[in-house]
């Protein structure tokens, strides 16, 4: 056996011992092993293998009774994983994480099959609370976000080189791991009664992410997006594909607000999402200069039609009672001196949980897909509304020609902890059974089996230019970014013509495919440098492409790169 599968081979050297924490079996079928009586004695030696192992246990799967190593095909490893979890929920214990290797060259059965490691744990899956706030994070390049947010989940004082940035930077492993390269998700909470918050002490381990998930009584997440202007696509999606309660705006002392903090303001307020301002880098520069900074970033709200309020004059209670309806606390901190770090914990702690929509059913829009080994087609993104469990059978879709796929939920994960369910504002990866991980596309939506959607190609929506070099007329084909959509659109605006700073009325058609789109939505379009949002009032017509000359989807600016991840591992 080559190095990394170091814990494969101790497993099996150490093997199953009356007594011990760990279990060898080839597969398990839901036939065989869940018929009655057979299902009850396999529950029994799980939970005396969890008990023999002070809470956790190894089971081996792919292998004999000896050790040797058989390998099983993928549907059949998959099958085994769905079998599993379902002993362990009788057994009141949960699967905390799985390795898996192609048996290769070792097996003694298909050389292509599977072997894997699955961890136990006593108790049962985590249900996740109802105040989980997920907060964006926005401003321009080298301002200081993921410092800033590194430092708030760990609670370390960053070295002034950006050192605790790395904790959101994407490492090799985390590639492997099918982690975003563009967005980066971190997590922390606050303990009822607590003291302190519940940190990271090392956020590219999987482990301390869930046990955030598991200690914590009250989460708080962090979808923190790019800063580069030629990414602006990539902040949007950020701001606008996730569930966000609030945003956070960073603007570096040592340089203040730019065109890319302005911009990103401006997204922020146009998709009505209350916001703060903090001042990164306090430490580097003079006591005159903050406050010049400061005066910039209030004079840049007011230009804004929003009211700056200083925290550090009128207090937390205060910005939290006021944050939202036109007022933006602002505050400065460091991640160095972990000036104003406090502050923040403070006012992330008692925020409260912003409304759902009124809609109950679940429907969550897929921000990306990936393939797990064992496991299968995992879709990630942030839960839009209602509640989905594990087994719920629900619809994927709308596929390019109008049609929603039947797909069922084998499992559900949330920051590398597998959740019994999951209700609206949470960033999950939900694992799918009947659909493979390459017909799922960004913008596509999962909701119920017994809901009837409908594809929607074109829609009328009230839009605002809030840039153009100069006037936007009928043809006119920006990106139309709502929710996790990214997508090539044809506008036809009412009188024929919109002006920079214009409100009206306008026909907007994606180009190759349909979505599944309803009135209210609010959206962001962007074309070189003009810019503008929107708000959909009504929808139009079939969803179908027949007949469409535009299928070529060579120009689309959706695509499946990058974006959310929430725990489930990768493919080895």
């Amino acid at each position: 056996m080559s190095a990394d599968r170091s814990a494969l081979r101790r497993a099996i050297e150490r093997g199953e011992r009356d007594g011990g924490e760990i279990e060898f079996k080839e597969r398990l079928t839901r036939e065989v092993h869940l018929a009655e009586g057979r299902m009850e004695s396999l529950v029994a030696q799980l939970r005396h293998r969890v008990l023999s192992g002070d809470g956790e246990a190894t089971y081996v799967l792919g292998v004999t009774d000896d050790g040797g190593l058989a390998g099983i095909s993928p549907d059949a490893f998959s099958e085994t994983m769905d079998v599993l979890s379902l002993l362990a929920d009788e057994a009141d214990a949960h699967i905390a994480d799985v390795e898996t290797w192609s048996a290769g060259s070792d097996g003694n059965g298909s050389a292509a099959g599977l072997v894997g490691l699955a961890t136990l744990r006593d108790g049962g899956m985590f249900e996740t609370d109802d105040d989980h706030l997920v907060i964006g994070t926005a401003g321009h390049v080298d301002h200081g976000k993921s410092t800033l947010v590194g430092t708030l989940v760990t609670g370390r004082a960053d070295d002034g080189q950006g050192g605790t940035r790395g904790f959101l930077d994407v490492q090799p492993h985390e590639v492997e791991r099918g982690l975003s390269a563009d967005l980066s998700y971190a997590v922390y909470g606050f303990e009822d009664g607590g003291a302190e918050p519940v940190r990271m002490d090392n956020p590219h381990r999987k482990s301390d992410r869930a046990r955030i998930v598991e200690e914590a009584d009250r989460l708080v997440s962090f979808v923190d997006t790019v800063g580069h202007e030629p990414w602006l696509r990539t902040t949007i999606r950020g701001l606008v594909g996730q569930k966000l309660d609030y945003g956070l705006l960073v603007v570096a002392a040592d340089d203040g607000p730019t065109k890319t903090t302005r911009e990103h303001l401006g997204i922020l307020l146009a998709t009505e999402l209350p916001t703060i301002v903090a001042i990164t880098k306090a430490d580097a520069v003079t006591d005159e200069r903050l406050a010049e900074v400061e005066r910039e970033a209030e004079s840049m709200l007011r230009d804004a039609g929003q009211t700056p309020l200083l925290v550090d004059r009128h207090g937390i209670d205060t910005a939290v009672a006021e944050v939202g309806d036109g007022v933006v606390p602002l505050l400065r901190t460091s991640a160095v001196t972990k000036a104003g770090i406090e502050t923040l914990d403070r006012l992330f702690e008692a925020l409260p949980k912003r409304a759902t929509p009124d809609r109950e059913a679940f429907r969550m829009y897929v921000d990306r897909s990936y393939k797990v080994t064992g496991v299968g087609a995992v879709a990630s993104g942030t839960v839009n509304s209602g509640t989905v469990e594990a087994g719920d059978e629900l619809l994927l879709g709308p596929m390019a020609d109008g049609s929603f796929r039947e797909v069922e939920v084998r499992s559900i994960e949330m920051h590398y902890h597998r959740v019994d369910k999951a209700t609206a504002g949470r960033i999950v990866g939900i694992a799918l059974k009947g659909v493979d991980e390459a017909e799922i596309e960004r913008g596509m939506a999962l909701v119920p089996r017994g809901s009837d959607p409908r594809p929607v190609r074109e829609f009328e929506a009230e839009v605002m230019v809030l840039n153009h070099p100069t006037r936007i007329q009928e043809g006119y084909e920006p990106v139309v970014h709502v929710e996790t959509v990214s997508e090539a659109a044809v506008f036809a605006p009412e009188g024929g013509r919109l002006l920079p700073g214009d409100t009206g009325r306008t026909a907007v058609r994606f180009k190759f495919r349909p979505y599944l789109i309803e009135e209210g939505q609010r959206f962001v379009f962007r074309e070189g440098s003009s810019k503008g949002v929107g708000t959909v009032r009504s929808i139009g017509g079939d969803g179908g492409n027949e007949g469409d000359e535009n299928q070529d989807t060579g120009n689309r600016d959706g695509g499946n790169e990058g974006g959310v991840r929430d725990g489930i591992g990768s493919e080895e």
